[in-house]
C-alpha cells in the first residue's frame, strides 16, 4: 500500500517538472534565451567633421532560443534600428551611426533583453579638415584624414589650369607650370588705350590727346579721325581775368576784352557763388565755410615719413597708416564716402609709412623692408621683402650697412610691380655706401630685376612713363638716368633669354620666390639660368646738377630738381628762372607739377623779403607758387599761396585741377596761436578763390582725388579723416600730386 502511494507521488512530480518551461521559447524544450555582444568597444576612428560613418556590432545568442534585444545610445551616436532579433544559437547585428564633430568623443551602447543587460563603449574622433591650397600652379592639394595633413601632387601635362595672370587664358599644365595663351584686350577703338593687368585683366583708359599750345583749343579723340583739336567754349578764360581786362577765347582765339557788367569774373566754388563785374569791380557774395562731405574718427594719429604721403587714394579707397597709444599701428582703408573698409594691424604693431597703392596692393615702408597689403577684404599682408635681400643674393655674402628707401624712391609699373631705389648706409645711417635700383613683383615681392651696384647714394626720385620706361634722378651727382621700357626679346628654345611673360617663373630659384605670378612688360630680360634680370641705367643728357629731390613728367617733358626742363629724348630745354631780384627764393623739393600738355611747370619756394641781410625767421617766410614755360624755363607768374597776406602759415598740398587751376591747401597761424586751413584755387597767376575749412584744425596731410580733397586733421583733440568738395576734378594725366598720383605713383600715361 505504501509503495503504491510512493509511485503515485513520483508520477505527479515528474508531470509538474515536465510542464515548466523556465524561460525556454515555445516548442524548444530545455533551451535558455540570452545573448552577448561580440565586441566590448566599437571604434569609429577618424571621421571628417560633418559626415556620418556606420559600424556594425554582432550580437551572439547564448542559447538555442531566439531573443529580442533593445539597443539605446546618445548623440553623436545613433542606432539605426533599436530592436534586433537574435535567432537561437545564431547572431544578430546592431547598426550604429557616428555623426562627427571636430573633437574626440566617447559614448555607450546599452543592450537589453529581459533581465540581461550589456554595455558597449563607443569611441570616435571628429576631424576638422585643413583648407588645402596648392603651393603652385598645376598642383593638387587634398586633405589626408589619417595624417591630418595636406598632401600635394602634380597635375598631369595637358590638365586644364587657371594661369596666375589674368593676362593669360586657356591654361594647360606643362612640366608643372600653367601655360596660357595671351589674352587679347584690343577693343579696336583708337580713342582708348587698352592694356592688361595681371590682377584685373583687360583694362581700358581713354586716350590722352596732346594738349594744344593754343589755350583756346582742346585735344579730343574721334573714333574715325583720332586726336584732333577743337575750339573750347567761347568766353573760356585763356589768361588772367579781371573786370578791367579779361583774356577769353572767341572762336578758338585768345583775345583781351573789357568785360561788361554781369561778366563772370570768378567762378562759383563749393563755399561761394560766382562773382560778376559791376562798374569795373568783381563783386562776390560772402563766402561760407567749406562743409565736409564726411568726417570720420581715425582712432589714432596718422603717420608718414618726413616728406612722404599721409594719405593715398586708389580706386575709390582712401588709405592711412595710423598709430594708437596702446593698440599699436595699423593700415586703415575708407571708401571715398567715409565708410571704413578695414583696419589691418601690422604684425609687430610697429610704425609703417605709406609709399604707393594700386589694385595689386598697398605698399608701405617697414624697418629695412617693404610690405604690401591687400587693397580689399580685410587688408591681409600679401608679402614682406627685406631690402637687404637685393644685396645678399647677388653678391653671395652678408650685406654691409643699413638698407633704406622711402617716399619718392618707390614707384609702380602699370602692372603693380614695385620699382625702388635702395641705398645702404653706415650704422649711423649718415654715410651712404652704395645704391641699387630693384624691381619687385607685384604678387610676391620677389626680385625680378636689378640695376648695377653704384657707389654713394641718398635721396632720389623715380618717375614712370607707362609707354616708355622709368626715370631716376639722383640729386647728389645731378644724374638723370633712364631704364628702357621696351618688351624683352622673344623666348628661345635653346636656353636663351626669356620673355617677360616667363620672367617670374625664371626667378623661382630666389628664396621665397613664387611661380604663380604673371609676366612683366617692364623690359629687363631674365637670365637663362633662372637668375635675376638686370636693369640698365642710361644717363639722359648731361644731367641737372645742384637740384632738389623732385621730378615730374608729362607729354615728353621732365621737370627735374626744380632746376630745369628736360626733353625725354635727352635734350635740356632750359633752366628755370629763379631770379627774384633782391628777394631770396629757396625752392621746395616738392611739389613740382606739370600741366598735362607738358607746356607749363609749377614749383613752390620759400620767399624771404629781407633786403638788409638779416636772416628770415619762420614768421617772415612766405610760400609762393611760381609757374614756368617749358619751352625755355622763363618765369610766367608768381602767387603767394598762404591764406592771409599778413599772417604766417604753412603750405600742405597742391595738385593740378581742371580748367588750368592749381589747387592748394594751406593754413594760417591766428594771433591766438590757433590755426585755420583754407582750400585755394590759383589760375594764370591769380588767386581766384578760397574756402575755409570749418573750425580750428591741425592738418597732418591731404590728397586731391577726383573732385574731392581728403584731409587728415585734428579738431578738438581728435584725429579725423575728412573729405571736401573741390568743384572741379584733379587732372588724371601728368603728375598731379605732390607725393605722386593719388595712387602714390609718379607716372605719365599715354
Amino acid at each position: 500500500m505504501f509503495r503504491a502511494r510512493a509511485r503515485w507521488w513520483l508520477l505527479v512530480l515528474l508531470v509538474l517538472v515536465g510542464g515548466c518551461r523556465c524561460g525556454d521559447a515555445p516548442g524548444v524544450g530545455g533551451a535558455t534565451a540570452s545573448f552577448r555582444p561580440q565586441e566590448e568597444v566599437v571604434d569609429f576612428g577618424r571621421v571628417l567633421e560633418g559626415t556620418q560613418v556606420r559600424r556594425s556590432l554582432t550580437l551572439v545568442a547564448t542559447g538555442r532560443a531566439g531573443v529580442t534585444v533593445e539597443a539605446v545610445t546618445d548623440a553623436p551616436f545613433f542606432v539605426v534600428v533599436s530592436q534586433v532579433v537574435v535567432a537561437g544559437s545564431g547572431t544578430g547585428t546592431v547598426d550604429i551611426l557616428f555623426s562627427a564633430g571636430n573633437t574626440p568623443v566617447q559614448g555607450e551602447l546599452v543592450l537589453t533583453a529581459g533581465r540581461t543587460t550589456a554595455k558597449v563603449r563607443l569611441t570616435g574622433v571628429g576631424v576638422r579638415p585643413l583648407a588645402c591650397v596648392p603651393t603652385g600652379e598645376c598642383r593638387d592639394s587634398r586633405f589626408d584624414l589619417e595624417s591630418g595633413q595636406c598632401i600635394e601632387s602634380p597635375q598631369a601635362d595637358g590638365a586644364s589650369c587657371i594661369p596666375g595672370s589674368r593676362c593669360q587664358e586657356n591654361g594647360r599644365c606643362q612640366a608643372g607650370v600653367c601655360v596660357g595663351q595671351p589674352r587679347t584686350c584690343d577693343d579696336d577703338n583708337p580713342c582708348t588705350v587698352d592694356s592688361c593687368s595681371p590682377t584685373q585683366g583687360c583694362v581700358t583708359a581713354s586716350v590722352a590727346c596732346p594738349a594744344p599750345l593754343n589755350p583756346c583749343k582742346v585735344g579730343v579723340c574721334d573714333r574715325n579721325a583720332g586726336c584732333e583739336e577743337v575750339d573750347v567754349a567761347d568766353f573760356s578764360p585763356c589768361g588772367a581775368v579781371s573786370c578791367k581786362a579779361a583774356q577769353v577765347c572767341f572762336s578758338g582765339t585768345c583775345r583781351t576784352v573789357t568785360p561788361p557788367d554781369g561778366f563772370v569774373c570768378a567762378p562759383a566754388t563749393p563755399c561761394q557763388d560766382e562773382g560778376k563785374c559791376s562798374a569795373g569791380e568783381c563783386m562776390r557774395p560772402d563766402a561760407g565755410d567749406l562743409e565736409p562731405d564726411f568726417s570720420a574718427e581715425l582712432g589714432g594719429v596718422p603717420v608718414a615719413e618726413d616728406g612722404g604721403p599721409v594719405l593715398l587714394v586708389d580706386d575709390g579707397t582712401v588709405y592711412a597708416s595710423v598709430c594708437g597709444e596702446d593698440a599699436g599701428c595699423w593700415l586703415a582703408a575708407y571708401t571715398e564716402s567715409g565708410l571704413l573698409r578695414y583696419e589691418s594691424p601690422y604684425e609687430d604693431g610697429g610704425v609703417r609709412t605709406l609709399l604707393a597703392a594700386s589694385d595689386a596692393g598697398v605698399v608701405v615702408l617697414a624697418p629695412e623692408a617693404l610690405e604690401a597689403y591687400a587693397p580689399r577684404g580685410v587688408g591681409e599682408l600679401r608679402w614682406r621683402t627685406s631690402l637687404a635681400i637685393s644685396d645678399a643674393a647677388l653678391d653671395g655674402g652678408t650685406p654691409e650697412g643699413v638698407p633704406v628707401t622711402g617716399a619718392g624712391r618707390v614707384a609702380l609699373t602699370k602692372e603693380g610691380d614695385v620699382l625702388t631705389y635702395v641705398t645702404w648706409s653706415g650704422d649711423a645711417g649718415t654715410e651712404p655706401l652704395r645704391s641699387r635700383l630693384v624691381l619687385l613683383s607685384a604678387d610676391a615681392g620677389v626680385p625680378l630685376a636689378m640695376g648695377p651696384e653704384e657707389d654713394g647714394g641718398g635721396v632720389a626720385r623715380l618717375a614712370v612713363d607707362d609707354a616708355r620706361g622709368a626715370y631716376l634722378y639722383t640729386p647728389w651727382d645731378g644724374r638723370l638716368a633712364f631704364t628702357d621700357w621696351a618688351p624683352p626679346p622673344e623666348a628661345s628654345t635653346d636656353g636663351g633669354a626669356l620673355t617677360g611673360s616667363h620672367l617670374r617663373a625664371a626667378n623661382a630659384t630666389w628664396p621665397g620666390a613664387s611661380t604663380t605670378g604673371s609676366g612683366s612688360t617692364f623690359g629687363p630680360v631674365a637670365l637663362a639660368d633662372g637668375g635675376v634680370a638686370s636693369l640698365s641705367l642710361e644717363p639722359l643728357g648731361s644731367g641737372v646738377p645742384e637740384g632738389a629731390p623732385s621730378l615730374a613728367l608729362a607729354s615728353g617733358r621732365l621737370l627735374v630738381g626744380t632746376r630745369a626742363f628736360v626733353d625725354m629724348d635727352g635734350g635740356v630745354l632750359g633752366a628755370l628762372d629763379w631770379d627774384a631780384g633782391t628777394r631770396t627764393l629757396s625752392p621746395l623739393a616738392e611739389p613740382v607739377l606739370m600741366s598735362p600738355g607738358g607746356t607749363v611747370g609749377h614749383a613752390l619756394a620759400l620767399s624771404c623779403d629781407h633786403t638788409d641781410g638779416t636772416p628770415c625767421v619762420d614768421a617772415d617766410l612766405r610760400t609762393v607758387l611760381r609757374s614756368f614755360s617749358s619751352d625755355d624755363g622763363h618765369f610766367l607768374s608768381e602767387v603767394d599761396v598762404l591764406p592771409s597776406p599778413l599772417l604766417p602759415g604753412t603750405f600742405h598740398e597742391a595738385a593740378l585741377l581742371e580748367q588750368s587751376n592749381v589747387g592748394v591747401l594751406a593754413d594760417a597761424e591766428l594771433p591766438n596761436g590757433q590755426r585755420q586751413a583754407w582750400l585755394e584755387w590759383i589760375a594764370f597767376g591769380n588767386k581766384v578763390n578760397q574756402c575755409a575749412l570749418p573750425g580750428r584744425v591741425e592738418v597732418a596731410g591731404a590728397v586731391f582725388s577726383g573732385d574731392l580733397l581728403h584731409v587728415a586733421l585734428r579738431r578738438d583733440g581728435v584725429w579725423r579723416l575728412e573729405s571736401y568738395p573741390v568743384g572741379v576734378r584733379a587732372e588724371v594725366h601728368g603728375w598731379p600730386q605732390r607725393n605722386a598720383s593719388p595712387a602714390g605713383t609718379r607716372r605719365a600715361v599715354p
